[in-house]
């Protein structure tokens, strides 16, 4: 095969995205997001990650292992962000418990409804069962653990018996995670409207009565800003 002037025989580099700003390992995370959520994890090739993200498939590797190296760093992105808010919300003892706890439901939701993808979808994944995602499956435990906790210091919390508190915390994280399939079928819906419709009903779910949800609501936001 010949060539003429000074042009490269080989494989044509993939057409640049518009610049966004982001790294290449962004990037290629953005375009992983993106293609799961549109395609399906199982029908997304690595490939087509790379071309969506303006480079060749070999450059992916510089970043990611493989296919299942996107998906485990996009699950842990859904967990981390509230988990550090539970972190910080276990602190504050002074504050009631209650207050606390619509704090992270509202929290939880914002994150899980506010990007440009529904990510928690990929929760669902028959994948995620498998040992590359034990460390996606131990930050939600966690996030988990973090509700009960906070559950079992408001005033209905601590007069339940340990099963049925359990049982109530399992509803609870339950409702928030419910958000993912009400958003798969409502996407357009206002984030900060919902999350926090969400909370109170959270709070109703833990015992707390109607009449002391906006104070809660309130002091909930409060503590966020802070």
């Amino acid at each position: 095969m010949t060539t003429t002037g000074h042009g490269r025989v080989g494989r044509p580099r993939a057409a640049k995205r518009a610049d966004s700003g982001l790294s290449a390992r962004d990037e290629l995370l953005a375009a992983a997001a993106e293609l799961f959520i549109a395609l399906g994890y199982a029908a997304t090739t690595t490939r087509a990650v790379a071309e969506r993200a303006g480079m060749r498939q070999a450059s992916m590797y510089h970043h990611f292992g493989g296919k299942e190296d996107l998906l485990a760093e996009l699950l842990e992105a859904t967990v981390r962000p509230s988990l550090d808010v539970a972190r910080m919300l276990a602190a504050p003892d002074e504050v009631p418990g209650e207050v606390r706890l619509w704090a992270l439901c509202r929290a939880d939701v914002a994150l899980l409804c506010g990007g440009p993808h529904n990510l928690g979808a990929l929760y669902f994944l028959p994948e995620v069962g498998a040992e590359r995602f034990a460390d996606f499956r131990a930050l939600r435990y966690e996030l988990k653990a973090a509700y009960g906790r906070l559950l079992a210091a408001t005033g209905p919390g601590v007069e339940l018996p340990p099963e049925e508190l359990e049982i109530r915390a399992d509803l609870v994280f339950g409702l928030i995670e419910g958000v993912i399939l009400i958003r798969r079928e409502a996407p357009h819906r206002d984030v900060v409207t919902f999350a926090a419709a969400t909370a109170d009903a959270a709070l109703r779910v833990a015992g707390c009565p109607e009449h002391v949800l906006p104070k809660l609501r309130r002091e909930g936001e409060a503590l966020l800003s802070l």
